[in-house]
């Protein structure tokens, strides 16, 4: 049985060896900063924009939209940065499903791709169907009313009706996808400019326009019928901020594209890293900007939740910015979803190059240099979805994978930054092999608590500090989930509760100094995560604490996705694996 058990557990943790040469790639590589920064901004910039802060600014936040923003931003710097290091470390396509193979293991890689696979499928879709619903608008909803009257869909849970305007636009992408890398991103760097024009436009109108008594309205000064809190700068509290804060997060869910893009980028090493962080700061400065001006121009109470920057242009008399804007959103929405299918082809052509998924999604065509059948399924997919389910049902699916995804990524950065290499046992004391698996629990406590906290200042990882961090990790993830549930379901009310939560707290800031005091593995990269591990386990922290906050249906529906995931990785993954393949090969050269 414990052999069968071993054999069982080499096949979930066996892990993808990198090729030495990682330029060797069948994919075109001709994406530069420009091209990689352009679309993680334009991929990003679209219904956060246009929708995201009319609709928290009047229900959550108030003015303090611009603070939820900024939180935020903040929290997806966490994962930003975490996403920059591994793709100076493991410039292949693929994102986080690669990151995860090479320091991980098979199973959790298995993981975070198929929930990849289903962000950028749903992103895809809720944006086409936004921007259907965008384009009907400017005819009074014409197409819905039709729609609605000839083919009515009287299913409480899927759309009202068919929407084949959003399925012709995500078919007429992926025929732009399967044509060519550089002509798609021509396309969508053309669109992101000319979205950030659109942005400045209505910053600078807006400024002119702007009258910062709105951020200064007193509770007796709200109108009778508006909702308008207590008033002032934070009118619904700082709850009201927080939740907002994690609205805000999800306008922030995109960049993670430029990272799949490492065997089609110019230099991944450099231009990645590069691109995350230029495309983050892009997109704080146009949230920030933009919900500032609107706030202003407008009280917050009186703002529109569905199209809030045509309304404030037309409120104010400006008719004619109000068209430039609503014109522009359609540019900024196009831009968007290009970006959130360009990934999606990718991933699948990552992992089926790995056997985990059908290989035949891995061919790539010899003329175009793009992954053919994988980009013709991936618009597939994403049209079926969007054809069938209305823009808050999808919305609802989009935030999990992607949280999950980053957590696992922050989870890598610490096991890989301390572990231990050649180079660093070589000037090590430390016991190395099986000896130093098991001498840590069965030493005396003087020598436990020295290994733990590092008392001997040990500069080179070793295989017990390794451990150590290893058992860490695992431990601040599962105190951080009791940690996130009593902030999220408990009242706070009560003395336990609050001992609780600081007993947790306490523990959280123990493993992290363990982890600190352990010595790290010497690797030259071009971008490092800085003050490991505090960046990356807030980023642990923050992300457990937004998936915990997802309604039932949206864990239930996710646990539906993952039984077929696993279906597909059990009885055809384990099988095909070219790591199963990889190993044995290994081993036949060792022995």
């Amino acid at each position: 049985m414990n052999v069968k058990l071993r054999r069982v557990w080499n096949a979930f943790s066996r892990k993808r060896f990198m090729e030495e040469d990682t330029n060797v790639t069948p994919l075109a590589r001709v994406l530069t900063v420009f091209d990689l920064t352009a679309l993680g901004a334009g991929s990003t910039l679209g219904l956060g924009v246009y929708v995201l802060a009319g609709s928290v600014a009047k229900v959550q936040a108030g003015p303090a939209v611009t603070l939820a923003f900024l939180i935020a931003a903040i929290a997806s710097a966490f994962a930003a940065v975490c996403y920059a290091e591994f793709a100076a470390r493991v410039p292949k396509a693929g994102s986080a499903y690669v990151y995860s193979y090479v320091s991980v293991g098979e199973l959790v890689a298995f993981v975070i791709g198929w929930n990849l696979i289903l962000e950028y499928i749903i992103g895809t879709a809720s944006v086409a169907r936004g921007l259907s619903s965008y384009i009907d608008s400017l005819v009074n909803h014409t197409m819905q009313n039709a729609l609605r009257e000839a083919m009515p869909m009287d299913v409480s849970f899927l759309s009202n009706y068919p929407d084949f305007l959003s399925v012709g636009i995500i078919l007429l992408l992926t025929a732009l996808l399967a044509f060519g890398v550089k002509e798609s991103t021509t396309v969508n760097n053309i669109f992101t400019v000319l979205n950030l024009i659109t942005i400045m436009i209505v910053i600078i109108g807006g400024a002119i326009k702007s009258n910062p008594e709105n951020w200064k309205i007193k509770k007796e000064n709200i109108p009778p019928g508006k909702d308008g809190g207590s008033g002032g700068y934070i009118p619904f509290g700082f709850s009201g901020v927080m939740a907002g804060a994690a609205k805000c997060f999800y306008g922030f869910v995109g960049f993670d594209c430029v990272a799949t893009t490492g065997e089609e980028a110019k230099n991944p090493h450099k231009s990645i890293p590069l691109a995350i962080i230029l495309s983050l700061i892009i997109i704080f400065l146009a949230y920030f900007g933009t919900s500032t001006v609107l706030t202003m121009m407008l009280p917050y109470y009186d703002q529109d939740e569905n199209a809030p920057f045509p309304y404030a242009f037309g409120q104010i008399g400006w008719d004619a910015v109000k068209w430039i804007v609503t014109i522009g959103a359609i540019f900024a929405l196009t831009t968007s979803l290009m970006g959130s299918i360009f990934p999606l082809p990718r991933i699948f052509y990552a992992m089926a190059n790995d056997g985990l998924i059908f290989k035949g999604l891995a061919k790539v065509h010899p003329k175009t240099q793009t992954p053919l059948i994988a980009t013709i399924l991936a618009g597939a997919l994403a049209g079926i979805m969007a054809l069938i389910f209305d823009l808050q049902q999808l919305i609802d699916m989009l935030s999990i994978g992607t949280l999950l995804a980053y957590t696992i990524v922050a989870i890598c950065i610490l096991i890989l930054r301390y572990k231990t290499n050649e180079n660093d046992q070589l000037e090590t004391s430390e016991p190395t092999g099986q000896m130093a698996s098991h001498g840590i629990f069965f030493s005396s406590p003087m020598t436990t608590f020295s290994s733990l906290f590092n008392l001997r200042g040990i500069k080179n990882a070793h295989p017990t500090s390794s451990l150590i961090v290893q058992c860490s990790v695992v431990i601040f993830c599962i105190t951080g989930i009791a940690f996130d549930a009593i902030l999220t379901f408990a009242n706070m009310t009560g003395t336990w509760e609050i001992i609780l939560v600081a007993i947790l707290g306490l523990l959280l800031i123990t493993f992290l100094i363990i982890m600190a005091r352990q010595p790290v593995a010497h690797l030259d990269l071009f971008f490092k995560v800085p003050l490991v591990p505090l960046v990356p386990g807030l980023s642990i922290i923050i992300n457990i604490y937004l998936m915990l906050m997802l309604d039932v249906f949206t864990w239930i529906r996710f646990g539906v996705w993952m039984i077929i995931g696993f279906c597909i990785y059990f009885f055809y993954g384990v099988k095909n694996s070219t790591a199963n393949e990889e190993n044995e090969e290994r081993k036949i050269i060792n022995d």
